[in-house]
């Protein structure tokens, strides 16, 4: 379960901290309120493509981070196992985007791969939109 979700220097958002409860969490709001902007940046965090635009004007680099609750059997700790990354009950996903292009990510503390989160991400998340 995605239980925080912090955002820094993301396109017009300069610090955003979002903590999610257990059970549905609907994100609504007005055209142009958002949205879009964390629905991007958890996707950044997550492995998806990054591009230099993402950092807000003004900053060196932008970063998300994400945190999860793991429990025992859920398939995260495979994935995490086969990359020789750490586990345990919570799992702590960051990224940062340079404004030069260059991205950086790390689980629970360890550097890893673009492609090691994106293997994550599919045991972690399902988005689902209109």
């Amino acid at each position: 379960m995605l239980r925080a979700l912090e955002i820094r220097d993301m396109l017009i958002i300069d610090r955003l901290d979002l903590t999610f409860q257990p059970g549905l969490n609907v994100l609504t709001g007005e055209t142009g309120a958002g949205k879009s902007i964390l629905l991007d940046s958890l996707g950044f965090v997550l492995g998806w493509r990054g591009r230099a635009e993402l950092v807000r004007a003004g900053a060196s680099q932008g970063e998300v981070t994400a945190v999860f609750d793991l429990p025992k059997s859920h398939a995260a700790h495979a994935v995490l196992e086969e990359a020789g990354l750490p586990g345990g009950d919570e799992l702590i996903l960051r990224r940062v985007n340079a404004r030069d292009g260059r991205k950086t990510a790390w689980v629970n503390d360890r550097r890893c791969s673009g492609e090691a989160l994106r293997s994550l991400s599919e045991t972690l998340l399902e988005l689902h939109g209109q």
